[in-house]
């Protein structure tokens, strides 16, 4: 039941990851950098403490409390994973959201997935897999079955981009997606899916604020012998801060680059209607990572949880690409290709849940 539980949040997360983007799209007369950023408040700064107040009791005092070592690891996780998210939005612009989070998420998939067990072979820690447990033990085998799986899934839907960008005239490619660059999109996704795992790793390297925050609870609920749903609350407020810093740095940049400060407040806009929706699409971005936090604390914050999170976020994102008609217009074999590679998604899903119910 635990297992169910726990992917159902992942499926809650994932979906909210996934459809995050859909309501940038319909922000009228506002520079990406504008947008982005005001959304990238939400996520950042605004939501995760009122999250972690609502959730975790004296979570300030945690973060007080909290040596300068695993602060600083856990902030330097953030800056670098903020520069992956940095080049997320710029992939979602180049390729789409069918395309662009496929490719970007495979690599953070892999990267998320197998580094930090990787790194507990080295490194042991109680409570933690290794990759020698994912290599000798019969439920790890099928866990990296399920991560191959996935990345096979992956590489037929970005061989489905191919196709799209080899039938489609330039017109056409850019009905749906108004700065479509098969290029440029790869090369940004490529980079952004590697940094992005960096955020599985500053959950690593915080966790130690999360297992104090969960002892708490335990301490004021004797009676219970799971662990604190919301532990990871108190560990995003460090992270995110740094990836506020990374975003922040940049979209000011291109505010003084592009001249583009006067959006924020140009009557020529829909103001209000812009700001409800990024603060809508950065409100729905952090509440993928609240719904991670539940879903790991129910399956850890090994291979599983993170390959679990990341396909469904794939395969929301690619169910918005259906809807948003980002392949409209291809030939048979290129729908069957994308169709074909979210169905082995689909089915890493399944490997990777089952590995983990034997575990």
């Amino acid at each position: 039941m635990q297992i169910i539980i726990g992917i159902i949040f992942h499926f809650i997360g994932g979906f909210a990851s996934g459809s995050f983007y859909v309501p940038y799209k319909k922000v009228k007369g506002w520079a990406w950098e504008n947008y982005w950023l005001i959304g990238g408040l939400f996520s950042w700064l605004i939501i995760p403490p009122i999250a972690a107040w609502i959730t975790v009791p004296n979570f300030t005092q945690i973060i007080a409390d909290t040596d300068a070592s695993t602060f600083g690891w856990t902030y330097f996780w953030g800056i670098l994973w903020g520069i992956g998210g940095l080049m997320y939005g710029l992939g979602m612009r180049y390729l789409g959201m069918s395309l662009g989070n496929s490719v970007l998420l495979g690599f953070t998939s892999a990267f998320g997935a197998l580094v930090p067990s990787i790194y507990y072979n080295f490194h042991p820690a109680e409570g933690k897999t290794t990759f020698s447990d994912l290599l000798n033990t019969s439920w790890g085998r099928i866990i990296l079955m399920g991560i191959i799986l996935c990345l096979i899934g992956i590489f037929i839907c970005g061989r489905a981009g191919v196709l799209k960008e080899r039938e489609l005239p330039e017109e056409k490619k850019k009905e749906s997606i108004k700065e479509f660059n098969l290029v440029k999109g790869l090369i940004v996704c490529i980079i952004s899916g590697i940094l992005s795992a960096c955020f599985n790793y500053g959950i690593e390297a915080g966790s130690s604020m999360a297992e104090t925050a969960n002892h708490l609870w335990k301490a004021a609920h004797p009676g219970e012998t799971i662990n604190f749903l919301y532990r990871n609350n108190v560990t995003y407020v460090v992270l995110l801060w740094g990836g506020l810093t990374t975003n922040f740095v940049w979209c000011m940049f291109l505010n003084t680059h592009n001249k583009t400060f006067n959006d924020y407040t140009s009557k020529q806009s829909p103001l209000l209607r812009n700001y409800l929706l990024c603060a809508l699409a950065g409100t729905m971005w952090f509440l993928q990572f609240f719904f991670y936090g539940m879903g790991e604390s129910k399956l850890g914050n090994g291979a599983s949880s993170w390959i679990l999170h990341m396909a469904f976020i794939i395969l929301v994102a690619n169910m918005w690409g259906f809807v948003l008609k980002e392949w409209k217009g291809v030939s048979a074999k290129t729908l069957t290709t994308i169709i074909v590679g979210v169905i082995i998604i689909i089915a890493s899903v399944a490997l990777v849940g089952y590995g983990n119910a034997l575990k």
